[in-house]
């Protein structure tokens, strides 16, 4: 880390259920719903460049949302990007990677923006590149967020389900956000709002991945493999649902480990986004 740069951490975020909500203002747009964070995420580190380019795990990268985020602030930056999260499997390294870099490049080149106009800018930046609807707010949150109105701070109102759990998550391959979301969303979101009412009446674990794993069979969502491990999870008594969006397991626990699956394994991050100290 050279003098002028600047790191933040952001962690997963593996959502449950959701419901679509557009609107012209990308700051308004968004979704409604439930997931957990996780203390796996996404370390970003930002640092003044002559012309801007971004790194995933040492490899170059092209993250719209980043480039979006960094356009947004007035600013040319080198992004180091590191996760030991699978991308592209619904644990929102995209949106973690675009808040990010809207926190570590506020610092680094003293941008003046306040948390929440970082989140929104973040936010906005996933929503137009299509990537996400959801990851930033509740990433920006932490805990066991529940996204009670799309949009950026501003437009939303977040709660919570008070609980810290052990989480583990096994993927089978990659889905696109921007595929599914680009389909008509209109059942899915009758079926995703549904749940929502459901786990705000009882905002319990038990009910978040209840009402997760009958979201993604009736918005028609859970492939024959996710299934399978859901069932091998459940016959050992375990809690699992299906992450959205991607081809990918969540369990409570050791839900997945009692199955027999060689699983990863972190925990429900206790807070939100944040900046590296200075060194």
């Amino acid at each position: 880390m050279t003098d002028d740069s600047s790191r933040a951490f952001v962690p997963g975020h593996v959502t449950g259920f959701f419901s679509v909500h557009e609107a012209d203002d990308p700051e308004q747009a968004g979704s409604r719903g439930a997931g957990l964070t996780l203390s796996d995420g996404v370390t970003v580190e930002v640092e003044p460049a002559v012309e801007t380019a971004m790194q995933l795990n040492d490899e170059p990268a092209a993250i719209e949302a980043v480039t979006r985020v960094l356009g947004d602030l007035g600013v040319e930056a080198r992004v180091t990007a590191t996760t030991d999260l699978p991308v592209g499997a619904g644990f929102g390294v995209s949106g973690g990677t675009a808040l990010g870099t809207a926190l570590a490049a506020n610092r680094a080149f003293d941008c003046g923006r306040s948390e929440n106009e970082l989140v929104a800018i973040a936010h906005a930046a996933e929503v137009e590149a299509g990537t996400g609807l959801g990851d930033v707010v509740a990433q920006a949150r932490g805990g066991v967020p529940i996204r009670l109105d799309p949009g950026a701070p501003e437009y939303n109102r977040l709660d919570g389900v008070p609980a810290r759990t052990r989480v583990e998550y096994l993927t089978l391959g990659e889905r696109s956000t921007s595929a599914v979301l680009s389909r008509n969303t209109d059942r899915l979101s009758e079926v995703g709002v549904d749940k929502l009412v459901r786990l705000v009446e009882e905002p319990t674990l038990a009910t978040l991945m209840e009402t997760s794993r009958e979201f993604a069979r009736e918005a028609d969502l859970l492939t024959s493999e996710v299934e399978e491990v859901l069932e091998d999870v459940r016959d050992e008594d375990g809690e699992a649902a299906m992450a959205m969006l991607g081809e990918t397991v969540f369990a409570l626990g050791n839900g997945l480990t009692r199955a027999g699956y060689d699983a990863a394994k972190c925990h429900v991050h206790p807070s939100g986004a944040v900046l590296r100290p200075e060194l």
